[in-house]
């Protein structure tokens, strides 16, 4: 039988939460939906790893060019492990360095309306999608 297991990504930020899925069959990524950090986070979460087979996380971390700690890398750092103890799957850490300037590029050429275009939601969700879509592109 087809297996419908997908990668999960995940753009962390202290308000929002960027998340995009793959395809089945590993082969591209695509936006999927932002939800708050708030006291819902963790049933969200576990509602979205069940009902979408999630079998792995990549997980955005900030590194920056001079070397230094990021400012979210701490959180980062204890959002994953509270992720691998809780659900009990693979977290995968991630370059995210340039995925938001990347998003807010590519939203800025294919929304027409204005008001949709500064979403910032829909800049978290796009940020995690090419987060996932380049460790897709580096699994073959």
């Amino acid at each position: 039988m087809f297996d419908e297991k997908r990668y999960l990504a995940i753009d962390y930020g202290t308000k929002r939460i960027g998340l995009a899925l793959s395809d089945p069959l590993f082969t591209f990524a695509y936006s999927f939906k932002t939800i708050l950090n708030d006291k819902n986070l963790w049933k969200e979460l576990e509602k979205i790893i069940t009902e979408k087979s999630v079998k792995e996380i990549i997980l955005g971390m900030p590194v920056r060019e001079d070397g230094q700690k990021a400012a979210l890398e701490n959180e980062i750092l204890k959002f994953k492990e509270h992720i691998q103890n809780k659900f009990k799957i693979k977290v995968v850490l991630r370059d995210e360095q340039y995925t938001s300037v990347l998003a807010k590029r590519k939203i800025m050429e294919s929304v027409k309306k204005k008001s949709k275009r500064k979403n910032k939601a829909l800049i978290d969700s796009s940020s995690a999608a090419i987060l996932l879509q380049e460790y897709l592109d580096n699994l073959g």
